[in-house]
């Protein structure tokens, strides 16, 4: 058994160690002024080794840094820009990427969100890969599995993620999950479109940071298999100072949480 530099158990002599890129990768990257950061990110997520099968699509939140000017001589990658005239926020962004993604994408591919701003390590996504063809339909990069780590964060941002997940976990049963809030997950591209066709432009209405667990409570109804790989965020690599407002963002979460008590369950199966 050894343990990989992103904190991955493999079994020694293990085929299955081994990823096997039998599919294409589609990356979404929400961006909002992130020209310092961003340019960093696609030349390393560019040396990530996935055999060409791999597409960026950076959404440029209304930037005004030039943000979408950094996708132009990116060597060795496939990056897509979509452009938002006028800032929307992270949860727009997501959407923006979810629907570019899911007009062009085949069933069998997957997708990709992370980051923008650095913090995030290209270099899990083919160990995010490994758990999707071990059978999962979303893989969640996450702080609180044995060699994850967030000590770089700074420590507001950390008591708001422990404090959050200690919630959700209470409120929600979503077997799998013990990091709720993470910007870093995969997802096989046909359980997103089974997601689409019953929500349509509702998929993430969110327009703060509690669209990734909009997100997800949404998808457990359809009966996702759901697994975690370690995170370990590199706050150090950021760039520019957080968008995260505390207030607002626990605001929120607590909203999310009442609207989805009210809110019937699909009348379908998805």
């Amino acid at each position: 058994m050894r343990v990989d530099e992103h904190g991955i158990r493999h079994s020694a002599g293990d085929p299955a160690a081994v990823v096997q890129h039998t599919t294409h990768v589609h990356v979404v990257l929400p961006a909002y002024n992130e020209a310092a950061a961003l340019p960093r990110l696609l030349r390393r997520t560019a040396e990530v080794e996935l055999d060409g099968r791999i597409t960026v699509w950076v959404v440029d939140d209304g930037s005004s840094d030039g943000t979408g000017d950094c996708v132009a001589g990116v060597r060795g990658l496939d990056v897509r820009l979509v452009r938002h005239p006028e800032n929307l926020g992270l949860g727009q962004a997501v959407q923006s990427g979810l629907r570019a993604v899911l007009a062009e994408a085949a069933p069998d591919h997957v997708l990709v969100v992370m980051d923008a701003d650095d913090t995030h390590d290209p270099g899990v996504i083919p160990a995010l890969l490994k758990e999707i063809s071990a059978g999962a339909d979303i893989v969640i990069c996450s702080r609180f599995v044995d060699g994850g780590d967030d000590s770089t964060a700074p420590r507001w941002r950390r008591l708001l993620s422990r404090g959050a997940t200690v919630v959700l976990r209470r409120a929600l049963e979503v077997e799998g999950v013990q990091d709720f809030t993470s910007g870093f997950r995969a997802y096989r591209v046909s359980l997103l479109r089974r997601a689409a066709a019953h929500w349509g432009e509702r998929l993430v209405e969110e327009r703060g940071f509690a669209c990734m667990v909009e997100l997800l409570l949404k998808l457990r109804h359809c009966a996702p298999v759901v697994s975690e790989i370690p995170l370990k965020l590199r706050y150090d690599r950021k760039p520019t100072p957080s968008k995260l407002k505390l207030g607002r963002t626990l605001r929120q979460y607590l909203l999310l949480l009442t609207r989805d008590r009210l809110a019937p369950v699909p009348f379908r199966k998805l």
